[in-house]
């Protein structure tokens, strides 16, 4: 057999690649479990390996180190979040209160139905690393100008697409903090209430500038 036919061959059916995704996979999901429960900073590469039922080895095939983990963990959390809620409103348009009420109660519900997913999301990324700071600065304002491409364009929109941009920043910077109160149980809000609030600033904000363009 020749060198090629042996880095192509299948084991189990499987090629090399498809079994290197499941690997990494599995340590995404650890990095979920593990980070989401006992916190990234109490969390070690063993811990993880041990966790998903592999060795250093293939740790280090995915991942340079914790803090990677800890990214790619965040990063299909925030996908699959983004993508939701983004589907939750497309399918309410046009209405864009709908479509506001849509998003906000697939993104809060999502954060709120899974305590690690919460935690990992709006807590333990918190300074972890300047890397993560920084993504984690960039998906704020991901998530704002998915509010701000809902409720725009506006009457004016060279006259006010700043006070969009700086309204819907606000908005989400707002209910970040809000659901980062409830998770640490500062608040003892039902999340049905936790929606109607945010739903109401959003609203109010929408109109206010609506208004004013």
């Amino acid at each position: 057999m020749t060198a090629t036919q042996t880095a192509g061959r299948r084991y189990g059916g499987r090629e090399a690649a498809q079994r290197q995704q499941e690997r990494r996979t599995r340590l995404i999901q650890a990095g979920l479990d593990l980070f989401g429960t006992s916190g990234y900073a109490s969390v070690s590469v063993k811990q993880v390996c041990s966790h998903a039922g592999l060795t250093q080895r293939y740790f280090y095939e995915s991942f340079r180190d914790r803090e990677d983990l800890l990214a790619g963990v965040y990063n299909d959390l925030i996908a699959t979040i983004q993508a939701e809620t983004a589907q939750a409103a497309a399918a309410a348009a046009p209405d864009v209160d709908a479509q506001l009420r849509a998003g906000l109660e697939v993104f809060i519900r999502t954060l709120a139905g899974d305590a690690r997913m919460a935690r990992l999301v709006l807590i333990e990324v918190v300074g972890a690393s300047p890397r993560l700071e920084v993504r984690r600065r960039e998906v704020l304002h991901e998530f704002a100008a998915m509010v701000a491409a809902v409720v725009g364009p506006l009457p004016a929109p060279e006259a006010s697409s700043s006070r969009l941009a700086m309204t819907a920043m606000s908005l989400v910077g707002g209910v970040n903090e809000l659901l980062v109160d409830w998770t640490l149980g500062h608040q003892k809000a039902a999340v049905e209430e936790l929606i109607d609030l945010s739903y109401t600033l959003f609203i109010a904000a929408y109109r206010a500038i609506s208004d004013q363009s």
